[in-house]
């Protein structure tokens, strides 16, 4: 398992190599220890010793064979692979107090969390693999909204206990649950980082199903992860991560119900793995605003490929958390059916952190229920106030950047919008290259606060026009523009007063449609020609 993982070149900068775990070949089975596999027995104890002997005797593999296992929340260790064979099912304990208040991370920030049901810190060689599965018992910990269940689910989930916050339309499985979010912002104003402190609020802390925190040589492989309470894999600030054949799964309406969060981490390989989540699918992070810049450490150097998305908020995403930076990132192979967004980036004032050297190519999607590809730096409702020159925020390090990024050779069947750009009227998003991208959508290209903006060979075929909107846009080049549109709509409409140094050409759209329709407020008309 120590051999090292190829990364393909051809980029205009290079991946590193991803190493694997060096892990000795020696079995240790969870049976040896007292653990009987009847879906009855707690299994927490004999866990545990398997574990502690494997790493006594140096590491190798604690086995767990087919059976249905209950356990509470499991600490790894260096030199470990847990191996859960075909036919194994490990259930997480769902009661609440069997999992100690430990600091973690959490949305990019340092955080008091409950112990994740597979955690570890500081590791070195540490693999899950096998064909089994692990299921974090999330249902006993997540909220719910109201308007995501039907009216039988609904009444169901009341019968079942917990509390409902009728004005919020919101159910939670206790009390203290529902209590916990004004309880934690009381003890963070008060300074508390005493985790005995956070105690009243624990059911409301809910872990990731896997949280591994400053490791290295880290595999996952084979198993399925599924039914997280929050995220469902969090690696933190770790370097050499390999996910391959991996399954996640949770129920779409699963709050906070991430799939893959690679976190602040470096060298990563990310292949063949399918994801169907209650949110973001693939996401890249790096830390969330001052914490995330003072800790410094960006998401770089991530191969991810042939990856299945069949729902999500997003199919791949970079943000928001991302003030620690994303560097040196190429995805491909990938495909994206029926999630929210395909290919999202998202940020806001406040963040700060640098996103450069990004290539994705080769995506397929279809049914996308918002935008095929999403460039949003207002997230969270953040946009402020004003067009382009007027009431700009000043640029500081809290200022988000995006640069330098090439998308290439997708397909998208359906969508509500094929290219959203809603760039920062004080940081434009700067340096993106679309080329041969084709959709169909109700709308086409909408783009907002953009420099340096490069469209090649792109086919929308859309509802309603214009096929190609340009505000708040400079240095635009445009090559090769086809599709079609509603009768009497324009091929390209550009508005904002500071757009300028727009060219096109190559244009291959229907007859029936206009050509290039400028607005009286944009200054600079002569700059923009075909």
């Amino acid at each position: 398992m120590s051999s090292i993982e190829p990364i393909v070149s051809g980029a205009s900068w290079t991946l590193s190599e991803v190493r694997l775990p060096s892990i000795p070949e020696r079995s240790f089975s969870v049976t040896d220890y007292g653990a009987v596999g009847d879906g009855l027995t707690d299994n927490t104890e004999a866990f545990h010793k398997a574990i502690a002997a494997c790493s006594q005797a140096g590491g190798g593999r604690v086995v767990i064979p087919a059976g249905v296992w209950l356990t509470g929340p499991l600490s790894l260790a260096s030199r470990l692979e847990l191996h859960a064979e075909a036919g194994a099912l490990v259930l997480f304990s769902r009661r609440f107090e069997d999992y100690p208040m430990i600091f973690s991370q959490y949305e990019g920030q340092p955080s008091i969390r409950c112990q994740s049901p597979l955690d570890g810190e500081g590791l070195e060689h540490v693999a899950i693999t096998g064909a089994g599965v692990f299921d974090g018992g999330g249902d006993a910990w997540r909220p719910v909204k109201d308007w995501k269940m039907t009216e039988k689910h609904w009444a169901k989930l009341i019968a079942s206990g917990g509390v409902v916050d009728e004005a919020a339309g919101m159910w939670w499985p206790s009390e203290a649950a529902m209590n916990g979010p004004a309880k934690v912002a009381q003890l963070k104003r008060e300074g508390s980082t005493d985790p005995k402190d956070y105690e009243a609020a624990r059911d409301y802390l809910r872990p990731n199903l896997l949280s591994l925190r400053r490791c290295k040589y880290v595999l996952l492989e084979g198993a399925t992860f599924q039914n997280s309470p929050a995220w469902n894999l969090h690696p933190w600030a770790c370097e050499h991560v390999t996910l391959r054949g991996v399954t996640v799964r949770n129920p779409w309406y699963g709050q906070n119900g991430d799939g893959l969060d690679l976190d602040s981490c470096r060298y990563g390989l990310v292949e063949d793995c399918s994801f169907d989540v209650g949110d973001d699918a693939i996401c890249i992070k790096s830390g969330k605003d001052e914490a995330g810049r003072a800790l410094g450490i960006p998401c770089e150097d991530i191969l991810i490929r042939n990856c299945r998305v069949y729902h999500g908020h997003g199919g791949f995403v970079i943000g928001s958390e991302m003030s620690g930076g994303v560097r040196r990132l190429r995805v491909e192979d990938c495909t994206f059916m029926g999630t929210d967004i395909g290919l999202r980036f998202k940020s806001t004032r406040g963040r700060g952190g640098l996103v450069e050297d990004i290539e994705i190519e080769r995506i397929r999607m279809n049914s996308i229920v918002g935008e095929a590809i999403s460039f949003h730096l207002f997230y969270e409702g953040k946009e402020g106030s004003g067009v382009a020159g007027e009431n700009l925020v000043p640029v500081s390090v809290e200022t988000p950047v995006f640069r330098g990024i090439t998308i290439r050779d997708v397909q998208c069947a359906g969508a509500e919008t094929a290219l959203l750009i809603n760039g920062l009227p004080e940081m434009p998003l700067d340096g993106l290259v679309v080329e041969n991208f084709t959709a169909s959508a109700k709308r086409g290209a909408v783009c907002t606060n953009a420099q340096n903006l490069t469209l090649k060979d792109v086919t929308l075929h859309v509802e309603q026009g214009p096929v190609v909107s340009l505000r708040h846009a400079q240095q635009v080049k445009i090559e090769g523009l086809g599709g079609g549109a509603p009768e009497g709509s324009d091929m390209l409409e550009v508005s904002g007063r500071g757009s300028k140094e727009i060219a096109y050409g190559g244009i291959r759209l229907q007859e029936e449609l206009r050509g290039v329709k400028i607005a009286m407020e944009v200054e600079d008309k002569n700059s923009i020609r075909g």
